[in-house]
């Protein structure tokens, strides 16, 4: 009989347990200072007989803002959330009008269907209102990726490697997705499950997980070069050719969806042509990041969203010298190096903690650079956490004031 508390997962959860509790708390602190400043708002326009700006439509009501849970929950369905909560809701578009923006329901084409579906189903299962079930299970799957990850870590470099690790993706700023309606915790589990599998060379099972995380979210396509590495050094190695399970499985999840959406709004890559027309996704090849971070350097603290570009780009070179010092296996800065690349390629959005997040071997460098020198029981690791935990607070306050493009 297998002893389960003995295993290595089980350790690693009880050990991340506490710092992943920690970390919500964060988050929650920040979503609270931000329905704190609306409920004050609100009394003061009712004190004043002023209209109440922005009323909040909660699962088809509009409420009002004087309970503090209420303004909580519309920061952490916020931005991206907006419109996975619409899909949960009403699913996809049926057809998506000419020259389509960001201003009308249909834009929600963009989002990839895995998330939402999984909000629906854990909607039929938490009671409370689609929200709260869906914040409930991103929760639930931020605790299972972060477990996963220490996995990774500890197969990799031993246990002391993974509790740091464990730690580091828990307090991390970007790790603020976890509690925000976004598809951002459900893909890190499914990819860090898929470079398990990857790692023990169990071609089949990555592949599946691969095909999950590629209809998750667009830079999921990232897991698909990892496979494809993995594959390439077992057949050069070992001439292992069942690796090559894992490379075509891989972008499954992707084409199938563009295939569905396609006829089910009656036209063919149709998804490209809304993340063109409503989000404006062209290509800058990292101009954008260094356009803005040089304007955060020249003109400090006069825009929020340079500053957070700005502190993501000196982080991604930090955690790239940290992953390039611990020697990461190739697939695995594969994955990395695919993530970075996607994220600072378009002109819009661009460098930004959660995108950097989902780069999690970068934590694992990271964490294999502080236990190498010892440093876990150093100042330099309590000022890093102690930092993260300010960050997350941080973020979810300014995200949640609109102070900034997450």
């Amino acid at each position: 009989m297998i002893d389960v508390r003995n295993s290595t997962w089980w350790r690693l959860a009880w050990y991340a347990l506490p710092v992943y509790v920690l970390s919500r708390l964060c988050v929650l602190a920040g979503a609270a200072v931000v329905a704190a400043e609306l409920r004050v708002d609100v009394n003061l326009a009712e004190e004043r007989g002023l209209p109440i700006a922005d009323p909040h439509i909660v699962d088809g009501t509009i409420t009002s803002t004087t309970s503090a849970v209420r303004p909580m929950l519309d920061v952490l369905t916020s931005w991206d959330g907006l419109w996975y909560m619409d899909i949960v809701r009403n699913g996809y578009p049926e057809t998506v009008p000419p020259d389509v923006t960001y201003h009308v329901d249909e834009a929600r084409a963009a989002f990839f269907p895995l998330f939402p579906m999984l909000g629906r189903a854990a909607d039929w299962v938490v009671p409370g209102g689609d929200s709260i079930a869906v914040l409930v299970l991103n929760t639930v799957l931020g605790f299972i990726a972060v477990v996963l990850i220490g996995l990774l870590a500890q197969q990799l470099y031993g246990d002391h490697v993974a509790r740091a690790t464990t730690t580091l993706v828990a307090l991390f700023p970007g790790s603020f997705v976890l509690s925000f309606a976004y598809s951002e915790a459900l893909m890190l589990v499914v990819a860090s499950a898929a470079m398990l599998c990857l790692q023990q060379r169990r071609w089949l099972l990555a592949g599946i997980f691969a095909a999950l995380t590629t209809a998750t979210r667009p830079n999921g396509v990232a897991i698909a070069v990892a496979c494809a590495v993995a594959a390439l050094f077992a057949i050069k190695d070992d001439r292992d050719w069942r690796s090559l399970a894992a490379v075509l499985m891989a972008p499954i999840g992707f084409i199938v969806f563009q295939i569905w959406l396609g006829q089910h709004a009656g036209e063919t890559f149709v998804w490209f042509r809304v993340q063109r027309e409503a989000w404006g996704e062209g290509a800058s090849f990292g101009m954008t990041a260094l356009t803005n971070t040089l304007e955060a350097i020249t003109q400090p603290l006069t825009s929020p969203t340079d500053t957070i570009t700005a502190v993501s780009v000196v982080t991604i070179i930090v955690l790239l010298w940290m992953a390039w010092r611990a020697r990461l296996p190739f697939f695995v800065n594969a994955y990395s190096w695919t993530i970075i690349a996607l994220m600072l390629v378009p002109a819009t959005v661009t460098a930004r903690p959660r995108f950097i997040y989902t780069a999690f071997p970068l934590l694992i460098g990271a964490a294999v650079w502080f236990e190498a020198r010892h440093r876990i029981d150093d100042r330099s690791w309590a000022v890093t956490m102690a930092a993260s935990g300010a960050g997350l607070v941080a973020l979810t306050g300014l995200y949640g004031v609109f102070g900034a493009i997450p």
